[in-house]
């Protein structure tokens, strides 16, 4: 019988394969490259010390803590909350586990800016808890808790969708057996489920972060955008810009893209640990009967 001849897949033929990386070496120069590139023309156009003066501008160097200062709330927060729902779902079954999950997800399929109006409904002066606030003087619109709280609301799902996958291929069977050997459940979670999931939770982590520190849309709903009191730096960028201060914005700008560009490396670097995708299981060969397994 003639051996059928293979089918060639897409891309198996030169021309083609030519054409497809060609096609995606362009659009990627054209939609990365190209604005990264005018981003730093355009923020060293008017020499090095008119750069580091808008660096150093007050605003903007306020504007750059606010940022720092909101990620080092929200991404905590966030991280904590990943890991518990992550560990609830997996390790546990429950009535409304589903729902749970869609509620995780939620954040994903909502405009930040509606999210932004949502708080404005809850905490605004005539939202829902508005009163109350207003009643004990305590400020969260047009502040930095606002602007906490709708970062930590676009970013709550990063941390918690890389971990749920992953800890459900693990299964609990090593955790039912550090249990069982007498470990207590924090000890069982430092010890055996933490390290299978570390490189995971750090790619979350760094996700996190960087939505954290580039968020714009709920953000400008909540802050109010009071220039060197509520600004983060994407608001700041808007701000400058429509200033006219094209220089002093891409100058901010360069701040946002050496955060990403560290993000890149850290994502890369994470995945070649094996976090953020699926891990392939090695194949079991079964060993023909009589023969003995190789040492």
């Amino acid at each position: 019988m003639a051996a059928r001849e293979p089918t060639l897949r897409i891309g198996d033929g030169a021309v083609v394969r030519r054409m497809l990386i060609g096609g995606v070496a362009l659009v990627a120069i054209v939609l990365v490259v190209a604005p990264i590139a005018v981003i730093v023309v355009r923020a060293f156009s008017s020499g090095l010390a008119t750069y580091a003066a808008n660096i150093l501008h007050p605003d903007t160097l306020h504007a750059i803590w606010l940022t720092v200062v909101t990620a080092l709330i929200a991404v905590p927060v966030n991280t904590v909350f990943g890991i518990a729902a992550a560990w609830a779902i997996t390790k546990f079954e429950f009535p409304g586990r589903k729902l749970l999950l869609v509620i995780i997800e939620l954040p994903f399929s909502i405009s930040p800016i509606v999210a932004g109006v949502a708080l404005m409904f809850v905490y605004g002066l005539q939202g829902l808890f508005g009163p109350t606030l207003r009643e004990y003087d305590v400020a969260i619109l047009f502040a930095l808790p606002g602007i906490v709280l709708a970062s930590i609301f676009v970013t709550a799902p990063f941390v918690a969708r890389e971990l749920i996958p992953l800890m459900q291929a693990q299964g609990t069977e090593l955790e039912e057996a550090a249990t069982s050997l007498g470990a207590s459940g924090f000890r069982t979670f430092l010890t055996v489920t933490l390290p299978g999931v570390k490189w995971a939770l750090l790619y979350g982590v760094v996700l996190c972060n960087a939505r954290v520190m580039g968020e714009f849309g709920a953000v400008s709903v909540v802050s109010g955008n009071i220039r060197g009191q509520t600004n983060t730096l994407p608001l700041h960028i808007e701000l400058l810009y429509q200033d006219y201060n094209a220089v002093g914005a891409f100058a901010a700008a360069s701040v946002l893209t050496v955060i990403a560009l560290f993000t890149l490396v850290a994502k890369v670097a994470l995945e070649g640990r094996g976090a953020g995708r699926a891990r392939p299981t090695a194949a079991v060969v079964p060993t023909p009967v009589g023969e003995e397994k190789p040492a």
